[in-house]
């Protein structure tokens, strides 16, 4: 089941150390993945493309509402969990509630750490220290035009 590949902190550090033991390459990423949409399926195959193994931190829902407002997240950190876990593409989903992943990644110690061509390596959290540590940090091209928030929008001017 799809349902295995969420796994608690302590359970994603130690399959992180296992693929590394087994010369895997370890990609990390990290959002909030509210409505899913082209943009990410398109981002986040793009960024396992990169390594063996991607590893998603996910928000928790109280994350989601202090980064977007009250009224996210739309769909639930479990749903949301279960649904990045059902991508072929995506190994391992582990979720972090803290302001940034800064912790998660420096637990994970992923070698290619990657968000969206929004970021530059300057702006992403958690770049120095893999850099430091060898790895690479990578930004990937978003799909024009597909945002949550755009479309919560235009399902909001339909009503």
């Amino acid at each position: 089941m799809t349902s295995s590949k969420i796994q608690t902190r302590e359970q994603a550090i130690r399959q992180a150390a296992e693929w590394r033991a087994e010369g895997q390459r370890i990609v990390f990423t990290n959002g909030c993945f509210d409505i899913v949409h082209l943009g990410h399926i398109d981002y986040l195959e793009k960024a396992r493309a990169l390594g063996d193994r991607l590893v998603l931190g996910l928000n928790t829902d109280a994350s989601v509402s202090r980064i977007k407002g009250p009224l996210r997240p739309v769909v639930n950190e479990y749903a949301r969990s279960r649904m990045m876990a059902a991508f072929e593409f995506v190994d391992l989903v582990t979720l972090f509630d803290e302001p940034t992943p800064k912790e998660l990644i420096e637990l994970i110690r992923p070698d290619i750490l990657v968000k969206g061509d929004d970021y530059t390596v300057a702006t992403i959290v958690g770049a120095d220290f893999v850099l430091a540590n060898g790895g690479s940090v990578e930004t990937i091209p978003l799909v024009k035009g597909y945002s949550t928030t755009s479309l919560i929008e235009k399902i909001k001017q339909s009503l």
